[in-house]
């Protein structure tokens, strides 16, 4: 009798296709952190450390627009790109930074939209062509073929490729529909719901995710799925996109909070302290 396996599938962003349905279940219900408080205190320190990331303004601008929120700004600083994107450019944005620096990434998709000016040139493209175009932003056979994959389904569903029809779903169906394109994993839906949709949702990539465990958000058992419907359910909504990019901001710097992640030289502060060390300490 032939032996048969079973293959797990894994998203570009390293996750299997399993992908939680909602953000209202939370698997450690009685891990009673974060607190609202340590949110907003945490949140408020590394905004002093590092300022608001610059990468994410436009995000937070459009978001305080959008949601006619009374927040007042963080800066005044406007680098004139306020443009706000398309939902499927932030997907193919999302998608090349996968695994790979952030100026990588930036290169790959201004590579990509150089060569092809349009998405209905990309989907008639040679594979060949389009992984070459973004090539410098790494796994390029991977990220083409998931690319190639997005838009081939919405042009046989929709008739057109475009993804602004998402604006107009639930959360639920969001992740729904961007979960069925294969190589999207759940980060890459959860910072489409962040950045590009103005949803109130919490992104865990491998910065937060360290962070998280690091100073007790989740237990040490956790994986990032779980971190991630956990973090959902206890950070505030109104705190959740200034507290995401922060962290992730932090996470790529601080040699003290994590060991992985980001291919840059980590750094030590100062005065060679940081602001989440008495969380770590408090954990002993």
């Amino acid at each position: 009798m032939q032996k048969t396996s079973k293959r797990k599938h894994f998203q570009l962003d390293g996750r299997s296709q399993k992908t939680p349905k909602t953000t209202s279940e939370d698997p450690y219900p009685f891990h009673q952190r974060p607190t609202p408080e340590e949110c907003r205190v945490v949140r408020n320190e590394l905004l002093v450390l590092h300022g608001f990331p610059p990468e994410f303004l436009k995000y937070r601008r459009h978001r305080l627009v959008i949601n006619g929120s009374k927040s007042e700004p963080l800066t005044n600083i406007n680098n004139g790109d306020d443009k706000e994107e398309s939902v499927l450019d932030g997907l193919v944005k999302i998608v090349l930074s996968q695994n790979t620096t952030e100026i990588n990434s930036q290169k790959a998709f201004a590579s990509l939209k150089s060569v092809f000016p349009t998405w209905e040139d990309v989907l008639s493209a040679e594979s060949k062509s389009l992984e070459n175009a973004i090539r410098c932003g790494g796994l390029a056979p991977r990220k083409a073929s998931c690319i190639k994959n997005v838009l081939s389904c919405l042009h046989e569903r929709k008739g057109k490729l475009c993804l602004e029809y998402l604006r107009d779903l639930s959360i639920d169906e969001v992740k729904s529909e961007l979960s069925s394109f294969k190589g999207v994993g759940p980060k890459t839906v959860a910072c489409v719901l962040m950045f590009n949709l103005q949803q109130d949702d919490f992104p865990v990539d491998t910065h937060v995710f360290e962070i998280a465990r690091a100073i007790g958000w989740v237990p040490a058992i956790a994986d990032r799925n779980k971190t991630y419907l956990h973090l959902n359910q206890r950070i505030p909504n109104k705190l959740k996109f200034d507290l995401n990019c922060l962290l992730y901001t932090h996470g790529k710097v601080c040699r003290k909070c994590t060991m992985k992640g980001s291919n840059q030289k980590k750094v030590a502060h100062k005065d060679g302290s940081c602001p989440l060390s008495d969380y770590c300490r408090n954990l002993a």
